[in-house]
């Protein structure tokens, strides 16, 4: 269990706001504010600051709030090990992103389910920005995800760098002759929603050429893959996404890669868990183990 300062610190953290961190932990405005000045005394250090009306964390506050949320998740998973029937299976709450959920982790994570029989394992499928939420809630243990993480908040392992590619139907005609990333922009787009991975590395190599999703004629913006995939099957446009994600439809000859002379881009799926974790090695072998379960069954 958490010192009772602490978790009024993370809840103020949330919301940003005394009143309202009162309210979620049915205690008096005072009280928040006498726990907040405890730890800052403690630490000999302000944790938050006003700018105008408004409280900010200071970097102080920034810090014990990364420290705090790992100790958070490892207080949840704790619990969970110590109150477990066989405490040795220790819970594992596992989260994925969407492209690796549907086209990657599978295999894999049905080997390491047969070397862990037994073992309480969840896994949820989300964008990377909802599983990192997730994380610094302790709701997830460990992550795998495809979009970029903030390296100082998390460790991490690479699970796999693959090939982000540009994808349109087979039956698919340009107006023009298409060599660059701009000669697609007369196009229309069909991507994911803001805080996929997916569409985060996209808006990142446009963002280097001074363009936008914006710029494309037109763009439509969907919340899962298996329909993109449908749609690009239909020819309702084109799309960016990860090979694997695309590969088994390429191979039917149903879609068809894009070939781009500026536009060779490879992206790394990596394992994240919370920094200074007191379970980060046991995160750290599952993700090694895992990972070479995958490079086996590449065989």
């Amino acid at each position: 269990m958490l010192d009772p300062k602490i978790m009024t610190f993370l809840c103020v953290c949330r919301h940003m706001n005394y009143t309202r961190a009162a309210e979620e932990l049915h205690i008096t405005q005072p009280a928040v504010s006498q726990h907040i000045r405890g730890l800052e005394e403690y630490y000999g250090a302000r944790l938050f600051a006003y700018r105008g009306r408004r409280l900010e964390l200071t970097p102080a506050g920034r810090e014990l709030e990364r420290a705090a949320d790992t100790m958070a998740n490892d207080a949840e998973l704790l619990r969970d090990r110590l109150s477990a029937r066989q405490p040795v299976q220790m819970p594992l709450h596992f989260g994925v992103t969407m492209t690796i959920g549907e086209y990657v982790i599978g295999r894999p994570l049905a080997a390491y389910m047969r070397n862990h029989p037994g073992g309480d394992l969840r896994m949820e499928i989300a964008n990377t920005e909802t599983l990192v939420a997730k994380m610094k809630t302790g709701n997830l243990n460990l992550c795998l995800v495809e979009g970029t993480f903030q390296r100082k908040e998390f460790d991490w392992e690479r699970y796999d760098t693959v090939r982000y590619i540009a994808v349109c139907s087979v039956r698919h005609h340009f107006r023009k002759k298409i060599r660059v990333l701009e000669d697609l922009l007369d196009e229309q787009l069909i991507l994911r929603e803001p805080g996929s991975g997916t569409r985060a590395i996209l808006e990142r190599q446009l963002s280097g050429r001074n363009l936008s999703v914006e710029d494309f004629h037109s763009s439509i913006q969907i919340g899962g893959m298996h329909t993109i995939l449908e749609l690009l099957e239909e020819d309702a446009g084109i799309s960016f996404m990860y090979q694997p994600a695309a590969q088994e439809m390429i191979r039917k000859g149903v879609l068809v890669e894009i070939p781009l002379q500026d536009f060779q881009v490879r992206h790394d799926f990596s394992f994240i868990w919370e920094k200074n974790s007191i379970f980060g090695e046991r995160y750290r072998s599952i993700a090694a183990e895992i990972t070479q379960l995958r490079k086996g069954g590449e065989r």
